[in-house]
């Protein structure tokens, strides 16, 4: 049913929760996993070496951030396909969706009250907005 699972982590405790239960269910059905991590748009008037040491920067980070939650998805079947991306992650997770034919989305979410979530316009609710596939919030 869900051939295809994108799973968008962050670094925070219920990105990794929801790494454990991206890892469940891939198992069980034989999944595809495609593990994506966001960084923030790099300014372009910084210029060299200044571009290339933000980049590095970036780069370490979504890496400090990739191992956990691949420890937490643990073996899988289906092949698990990492992906590193800039800009904002909503946008980034969407994009990957329509590009990978993404059959279920599955991510963490801090559990802000709906006004908060609304004032701050929290990253989960865009994609649960915008996204034509079932998208999972785990806690």
């Amino acid at each position: 049913m869900f051939s295809n699972i994108l799973l968008a982590v962050d670094g925070s405790d219920p990105s990794l929760r929801a790494a454990k239960v991206a890892g469940e269910m891939a198992r069980e059905l034989g999944s595809t996993l495609w593990v994506v991590v966001c960084y923030d748009p790099i300014p372009s008037y910084l210029g060299e070496p200044n571009l290339q040491q933000a980049l590095n920067e970036r780069l370490q980070y979504t890496a400090d951030i990739m191992a956990p939650a691949l420890a937490a998805i643990g073996d899988v079947p289906g092949e698990i396909h990492k992906e590193t991306l800039e800009g904002p992650p909503a946008e980034a997770v969407l994009n990957v969706m329509q590009a990978r034919e993404i059959d279920l989305i599955i991510m963490g979410t801090r559990g802000r009250g709906q006004l908060t979530g609304l004032l701050l316009g929290s990253q989960s609710h865009k994609v649960v907005t915008h996204a034509n596939c079932p998208v999972m919030l785990v806690r």
